[in-house]
């Protein structure tokens, strides 16, 4: 490690209230995990088929089946952790994010219930942070963030068994800096299907065409004596005057997939009349409120998990902060339909909103203007 590392390290944890507490955490909960390997017999992983996974960028989700197809398997992902500047607005404001394989959000991995996951995460020698990987849907002290610690230059890899069916938030959470890292972007979410696949609760089948996700983020960009969003030359450059502003609990930006405007225009989410879509969006660290206009959630896990048969017919569903929610909606009319965090001020003043781009034919019966606007 470097000397700049590790400076930059010292400097950083001396200003994180929490260090001291997390780290015996993290090294108690390792040498737990080494312990309970010696005393459990593990499963025979070798016996198990294996399915390698290329991660795909959000909003879209790698292929995959909605049912489980045989037995348990082995599913192999890889994440490589990269610091990067990334621009959050029209006006250029500069975010040094942290992020899993360069996306905020991180990339979404599918597996069934019952397959263990393993992950290989990279943490390249360009970087200058320590980082690692609690995952929620992980049952383990930490959700296998003792176990994930890299510094830079460094990889491990992690198995576990995804033995909870549902959609769940993943994310860093180094001993001193957990709020910072995931307000820096590194988050992202992960779908444990059901083996036998989604259903409505009753028994019913429920089979997707498209799925989306989209992940909701908070940013505290620091502001300089003329009320301007400061710009910093490295992560490390930015962390006390960021903190501050992360202090105050007031975000200067809440977006969707990593910028205002991310989902719209050009990048809008794309869907026909008659197609069933299930949107799966997470917020790391606050709590959202999902709102389609024009549409609805026709079954929603707002909380995410899958044995909890869905709500029905929902206008708007509340996501706690820590959780990713799924909605799963067959769009009946063409247009534009706006998809946003229905705190309108986060939606309007803050970037929480996106757009769905529908194509088909209009139902009068649905909808139809009866007289248009007019004078009289």
């Amino acid at each position: 490690m470097s000397e700049q590392f590790q400076m930059t390290r010292r400097s950083m944890l001396a200003g994180a209230a929490i260090a001291g507490a997390l780290t015996p955490l993290v090294g108690a909960a390792s040498a737990q995990a080494e312990e309970a390997v010696a005393k459990i017999a593990p499963v025979d992983i070798a016996s198990l088929p294996r399915v390698k996974v290329d991660l795909v960028k959000p909003p879209f989700v790698h292929a995959h089946t909605q049912k489980a197809e045989g037995g348990p398997k082995v599913v192999e992902f890889t994440l490589t952790i990269e610091e990067k500047k990334i621009v959050v607005d029209d006006q250029g404001t500069e975010v040094q994010a942290m992020t899993f394989d360069g996306s905020v959000p991180g990339p979404m991995m599918v597996v069934h219930q019952d397959d263990y996951v393993e992950l290989t995460l990279i943490n390249p020698e360009t970087n200058t942070l320590q980082h690692n990987i609690d995952f929620h849907s992980a049952t383990g002290a930490l959700g296998g963030g003792a176990l994930t610690v890299v510094n830079p230059g460094e990889s491990t890899v992690l198995r576990f068994k995804a033995t909870k069916a549902g959609v769940f938030v993943y994310h860093c959470a180094p001993p001193g800096m957990v709020p910072w890292h995931v307000t820096s972007g590194m988050n992202g979410a992960i779908m444990v299907l059901p083996r036998e696949g989604l259903t409505d609760g009753q028994g019913k089948s429920l089979t997707y065409d498209k799925v989306y996700y989209v992940g909701e983020q908070d940013f505290y960009v620091p502001r300089d004596a003329q009320g301007n969003y400061k710009k910093y030359e490295s992560a490390g450059d930015a962390y006390a005057d960021t903190l501050e502003v992360m202090r105050t609990l007031t975000p200067t930006h809440i977006v969707f997939n990593g910028a205002v405007g991310a989902l719209t225009g050009d990048n809008a989410l794309k869907a026909a009349v008659g197609e069933k879509v299930l949107i799966v969006h997470s917020q790391a660290n606050r709590d959202t409120r999902p709102h389609l206009i024009g549409g609805h959630g026709d079954y929603v896990w707002a909380t995410g998990k899958f044995r909890n048969p869905p709500d029905r017919d929902q206008e708007t569903w509340f996501i706690p902060g820590g959780t990713a929610g799924a909605a799963f909606y067959t769009f009946e009319q063409p247009g534009i339909y706006a998809y946003v965090n229905h705190n309108l001020i986060e939606a309007f003043e803050l970037g929480a909103a996106a757009h769905f781009t529908v194509t088909g034919d209009w139902n009068d019966d649905l909808m139809t203007s009866v007289r248009a606007p007019s004078g009289t």
